[in-house]
């Protein structure tokens, strides 16, 4: 809104080029400024609708539409425009004439905003439908695992011992982020390591160990201060997540009220395919050094069983269509294919209860 007024208030000035009748700039300024404001109308009625179906349909933590920079980009395109409209039309006043830039900047705003508002409505499109918002959960959540869980493997050195117990003393709230830069400079410029013993997904309580300062002295305010907490869950830095919407969607489908077994099963393709990601991968803490190489800040991540819970076991539990425990104990058979020898276990344990219930449907 400030780049539109500003650029409302400077495009009268301009005085080369081809003039135009003023009093026919400003009306035309005027009315587009004014219809404009039907499109931001839109755009919030278009979210308010999304948002509503996706949370009805498949799950209310998710989000994706909500949070996509493209709503709020066009919003404030749109925004903008009107602004400009409205202030190139005061700052025109009485002159005789106006640069022929004005209405010619208008027309070029205006395409840009049509742009704009077809690619969010195809966006919206996507967003309510089923396989595109299951595309979208699991390509975020490879992204999300792909930064946290690199393979590199090597023995951490031992740690010194803890000087610091941090402690979370504010009301419950979700662990969105943690700003590792402004926590490794910290760690740096005291010579400590910070280890959070709380992954980004988990909901911190009253009273819950957070994290642990190795080697030297760290306020609990600057370890804290790292930590970007919410009311709710975000795909920045959460390893579940993807699996948490993914089972969410599957355990809408196999209820009663909806019993659609199919979407159940296109669910359980995405989530065997993030199982087998992980299945695959060293499940080691997240550690960040210093130019010196030493460990400046360690992030206690997931473990394999913690995947296998959020992803299986409740679908397990609730499914009793034989196209769905069938699916599902195939999906695990293919990602024991896939699975590091450690994982193998638990997956035996899953597959054999899976056995069961194919037998007793």
């Amino acid at each position: 809104m400030l780049a539109g007024s500003c650029a409302g208030l400077a495009a009268p000035r301009i005085s080369w080029g081809p003039r135009a009748p003023s009093a026919q700039v400003t009306d035309t300024l005027l009315s587009i400024g004014i219809g404009l404001l039907g499109a931001v109308a839109l755009i919030f009625s278009l979210l308010f609708l999304v948002v509503q179906w996706v949370m009805s349909t498949f799950t209310p933590r998710l989000m994706l539409f909500r949070d996509d920079p493209l709503v709020w980009r066009t919003f404030g395109f749109a925004l903008g425009v009107v602004m400009f409209c409205v202030t190139a039309a005061l700052a025109i006043g009485k002159s005789p004439d106006v640069s022929a830039v004005v209405p010619l900047l208008v027309m070029l705003a205006l395409l840009v905003l049509i742009a704009l508002l077809r690619a969010l409505q195809l966006k919206a499109f996507a967003a309510i439908q089923l396989a595109p918002a299951l595309g979208t959960i699991a390509d975020r959540g490879r992204e999300v695992l792909t930064e946290l869980y690199p393979g590199h493997h090597f023995d951490p050195p031992p740690l010194p011992p803890v000087r610091t117990r941090v402690v979370w003393k504010q009301p419950p709230a979700v662990l969105q982020r943690v700003e590792t830069a402004e926590l490794i400079g910290a760690a740096k410029a005291a010579n400590v390591t910070i280890v959070l013993r709380e992954s980004p997904g988990a909901t911190l309580h009253q009273g819950s160990h957070v994290a642990d300062v190795h080697g030297g002295e760290l306020s609990e305010e600057t370890v804290l201060g790292g930590l970007v907490v919410g009311s709710e869950r975000t795909f920045d830095q959460d390893p579940l997540l993807a699996f948490r919407l993914l089972a969410d969607i599957a355990l809408r489908a196999l209820s009663t009220a909806v019993n659609d077994p199919a979407t159940a099963v296109q669910a359980l393709d995405e989530l065997e395919d993030l199982l087998g990601w992980v299945a695959a991968a060293r499940l080691e803490p997240l550690r960040h050094t210093g130019d010196s190489g030493v460990d400046r800040l360690v992030v206690h991540l997931p473990e394999w069983e913690e995947f296998l819970r959020t992803a299986v076991d409740d679908i397990a539990f609730v499914a009793r269509s034989p196209m769905v425990v069938a699916g599902l104990r195939d999906a695990l058979r293919r990602v024991r294919e896939r699975a590091r020898p450690e994982h193998i276990a638990l997956l035996d344990n899953r597959l054999a209860g899976l056995d069961d219930q194919v037998t007793e449907l």
